[in-house]
């Protein structure tokens, strides 16, 4: 795991409030980081994947606002520049993503082209 000091994703406040307090649940395992990631699928050919999870070898390391973040290097490309949110309104509820790199998204907010 590689520690790198250029944060290649941003998280607005809100979303910072919300991953913190799912940190705060009893039974998280605190060896866990926020995993940012990639995979295919969806109706524009590539999801977003945002999960707690162990890091590998293959991963670059960073922090954002006390918050251990890791990512696979190789998703890095996807990735850099992405913003997170955390929306709690009547119509959205849950994490948005706001990708610079992705040419194409569906009206979910979570699929996306490059």
């Amino acid at each position: 795991m590689e520690l790198i000091e250029t944060v290649p994703v941003s998280l607005t406040t809100g979303a910072i409030s919300a991953i913190k307090k799912l940190r705060e649940e009893p039974d998280f395992n605190s060896e866990k980081h926020l995993r940012f990631g990639v995979k295919g699928g969806g109706c524009s050919g590539m999801t977003y994947v945002l999960e707690f999870d162990f890091a590998t070898d293959k991963d670059l390391h960073f922090n954002i606002d006390g918050i251990s973040c890791i990512m696979e290097k190789s998703h890095e490309i996807y990735l850099q520049g992405m913003q997170v949110d955390w929306q709690d309104g009547l119509q959205n509820r849950g994490f948005t993503f706001t990708n610079p790199n992705a040419s194409k998204t569906c009206g979910c907010g979570t699929s996306f082209a490059v």
